[in-house]
């Protein structure tokens, strides 16, 4: 029998349905990581995140990540 459970998002406090017994339904299902994405929520939660919370930190992560690119590739132009 599937497994749900009634949580509270660590991030945000709003709560949500954890079905880790049924990963195809939990609201989670269908986000997709990259390392620097997935390194931060597994350094900064230690449960479940609520799905807007999850895409929320996603984006930023990946903002942060293009712009340190971007910086990277204008720092010798801005040097001349």
């Amino acid at each position: 029998m599937a497994q749900h459970e009634d949580k509270h998002c660590p991030r945000c406090g709003k709560p949500f349905e954890c079905k880790v017994g049924s990963i195809l339904l939990c609201q989670c299902n269908g986000i997709t990581f990259n390392d620097a994405e997935w390194g931060h929520i597994l350094n900064n939660y230690a449960d479940c995140l609520c799905r807007d919370c999850l895409l929320h930190i996603r984006h930023e992560i990946h903002t942060l990540t293009t712009q340190q690119k971007l910086q990277a590739i204008l720092a010798p132009i801005k040097k001349k």
